[in-house]
């Protein structure tokens, strides 16, 4: 992919996660961001499969819990695997009331697996959604430097 089709390509990835991020809220709109046979994985091990699941999955959530929420999402790196396949990664956290950002303990980490559609654009093809433990990291790393050495 040449330089000028990579950044035209990236910034119509960025729309769409944008596009995705505002819908937030509207299980339908929210809908529109995935593929038909999209997977989503949320981060407590919970899988919604094609774009109805998904729609289905969150229509009673933004009905109830998270009513009035609004989602913080922010790309941290993008790759394309094929000219229509990308690759992302992603902070992410719900907000509510008056919030404008995350705390550090409400953050997910996220991967978004987008395909470019004949006729949809980009859309998500595979979503997984994980809740950020910076206890459990910085344990992992003493322990991994603990660890004798191979070899």
């Amino acid at each position: 992919m040449d330089a000028a089709v990579h950044e035209r390509e990236a910034a119509a990835v960025r729309e769409r996660f944008e596009a995705h991020r505002l819908a937030w809220g509207d299980a339908d709109g929210y809908g529109r961001s995935f593929a038909v046979g999209a997977d989503y994985l949320t981060y407590y091990g919970g899988r919604l499969a094609g774009r109805e699941g998904i729609v289905e999955g969150h229509r009673g959530l933004f009905a109830g819990v998270l009513k009035g929420s609004r989602l913080w999402a922010e790309i941290t790196d993008l790759e394309f695997l094929a000219p229509d396949v990308a690759l992302l990664h992603a902070r992410g956290a719900v907000l509510k009331g008056k919030r404008t950002r995350p705390g550090r303990r409400a953050l997910s980490v996220q991967t978004y697996v987008m395909t470019r559609e004949p006729a949809g654009g980009w859309l998500i093809r595979a979503f997984q959604n994980t809740r950020y433990r910076p206890r459990v990291e910085a344990l992992a790393g003493a322990l991994a430097r603990l660890a004798p050495k191979a070899g």
